[in-house]
């Protein structure tokens, strides 16, 4: 009888167990679905931005699938086909010099131009932030620390942003409303998030190797590169780190209005 009691007991302990270990099972399966779903929707794939140059001024080949998670998003990458307008932009991740000089051929050529800052340049060189906004430049949001956005959690990718968002609207009064990410790399969830912080991302149809400081000295190349490359709603991106483009720049804008363009702002892009 005795030895009855003690099985009976044991069964339900075994049974209680189970329900235990099935309930933290479901319990489990539920939280992992829902991160799992909140995955599949969004995809972290990291893309790396590039493109693919032709021949005779034509739009630049932007791989399809790129173009396609760009323009899901509403970003920027190239202008309209049929209107020979292109748009200047800088990428700003540390200061090397030869900004305040291209800020002196932009007001010369009156060229509006967009500069992407990271938050070294913000805390290193405010005077020349503030000049870009007095001169009525884009300032756009290039991160706080420059990490590769799809390397980053939601959370951290957030951060990166509003933290430069934040500390250019305390300088300036300026609110920041243009992207690019870092190193032009991105997923479709880090352009989701992006979207969502009210942001659209800049991309570009046209750059080149100017961003490597141990490679100046080649106005004629970087010149050669810009000109010939030049097509009809062009986004160019180069770099202010290069003394090759703070020299060659007022002759390269010159060249490209004599062949019939006219440089844009970011605010006024049509696609």
């Amino acid at each position: 009888m005795r030895y009855k009691k003690m099985t009976i007991s044991l069964i339900s302990a075994m049974i209680i167990l189970c329900a235990i270990s099935i309930i933290s099972d479901f319990s489990g399966s539920m939280k992992k679905s829902v991160a799992t779903s909140a995955g599949i929707s969004l995809s972290n794939k990291k893309i790396g931005w590039g493109i693919r140059r032709v021949k005779n001024h034509a739009q630049p080949d932007l791989g399809a699938e790129n173009k396609r998670l760009i323009d899901e998003f509403m970003g920027i990458a190239i202008g309209n086909p049929e209107q020979k307008v292109v748009y200047l932009t800088f990428d700003q991740g540390y200061e090397a010099g030869y900004t305040e000089k291209i800020l002196e051929v932009l007001k010369k050529t009156e060229v509006p131009a967009a500069f992407f800052i990271t938050g070294h340049y913000l805390n290193t060189q405010k005077d020349l932030v503030k000049r870009m906004i007095d001169e009525g430049h884009i300032v756009g949001n290039h991160t706080t620390n420059h990490y590769s956005m799809p390397d980053i959690d939601d959370d951290k990718v957030k951060e990166e942003i509003t933290k430069l968002h934040l500390g250019v609207h305390d300088k300036f009064g300026y609110e920041m409303k243009y992207f690019r990410p870092p190193m032009g790399e991105y997923s479709q969830r880090t352009l989701s998030l992006t979207s969502k912080l009210g942001y659209t991302t800049v991309m570009w149809s046209f750059a080149y190797d100017d961003w490597d400081v141990n490679k100046q000295g080649r106005q004629e190349y970087g010149r050669e590169k810009i000109l010939s490359n030049i097509h009809p709603g062009a986004v160019i991106l180069l770099h202010a780190v290069s003394k090759d483009n703070s020299e060659i720049l007022e002759d390269v804008i010159n060249e490209i209005k004599n062949a019939g363009y006219i440089f844009k702002s970011l605010d006024e892009f049509e696609r």
